[in-house]
């Protein structure tokens, strides 16, 4: 398995793709840091691509990159290793490497401007969406075979999170806006973890007053430490579930 892995590893990490990945994330970070006047407004800025940009390149990238390595995994099977071994090598390739290239594209940068928790706590949310779309993207290609309709899923997943999500919610707070919905907000939010990670680094940020009472909410229980694990525990179920479930129709799926 170790074997197999490290092969992965090496073969995404030269990929052009990855590279211009790392290099665009690189870029970006950098320039936005030297255009704002402050490193709290640099990592807004930064933020709002993280969230936009990684875990598009994270879902599309690993669909994509699963497809074209049908006949590599029909090779291994036909080896005498254990389907769940494959399965697994090939997320922490793809997990390990994808983080790779977001550590050094915006870790690197974060780091160097904002060494305090929040910084911290953006690079840990990148590296944590970025594995979290891998798992959900093996769990799109191994329902169908179809490359194209497999790529299609793996894109109306990413606009779900990313943006029909948000509507949804805004659309229940306009709806039930006399009742108080800001405790089950909690909840909702953990439907979510482009909207978790977000809370999450918009607290360490201190900018949660900007929120309103829902943003007081938010503080009261993600804010404390009890939150924040089970934020991350929340953020862990997110990685687990899809990969999970994704192992278990490979183990069943006929190839």
């Amino acid at each position: 398995m170790i074997k197999i892995v490290k092969y992965i590893l090496l073969d995404i990490l030269r990929n052009k793709i990855v590279l211009a990945y790392t290099l665009f994330l690189l870029a970006i970070s950098f320039t936005v840091f030297s255009l704002e006047d402050s490193v709290q407004k640099g990592l807004l800025s930064l933020l709002n691509l993280i969230l936009f940009i990684v875990p598009l390149v994270s879902i599309i990238f690993s669909t994509i990159y699963i497809y074209n390595s049908s006949e590599f995994i029909e090779l291994l099977l036909s080896q005498p290793i254990k389907r769940r071994s494959i399965w697994l090598s090939l997320f922490i390739g793809l997990a390990s490497a994808l983080s790779i290239s977001f550590l050094i594209g915006a870790g690197i940068p974060v780091m160097l401007y904002c060494t305090s928790a929040t910084g911290l706590m953006m690079v840990l949310m990148g590296v944590l969406i970025s594995i979290i779309f891998v798992s959900i993207a093996m769990l799109a290609t191994v329902k169908t075979r179809d490359k194209a309709k497999g790529i299609g899923i793996a894109i109306m997943l990413w606009l779900y999170f990313s943006l029909v999500f948000d509507g949804l919610v805004l659309f229940l707070l306009f709806q039930f806006a006399d009742y108080p919905l800001e405790k089950p907000m909690i909840a909702i939010t953990a439907l979510n973890p482009l909207d978790l990670g977000r809370i999450m680094i918009l607290l360490k940020m201190d900018v949660s007053a900007l929120m309103g009472y829902t943003g007081a909410i938010f503080k009261d229980f993600f804010g404390t430490q009890k939150g924040f694990v089970v934020s991350i525990f929340i953020m862990l179920l997110w990685i687990c579930l899809p990969l999970f479930y994704s192992l278990r129709k490979f183990n069943r799926k006929d190839l």
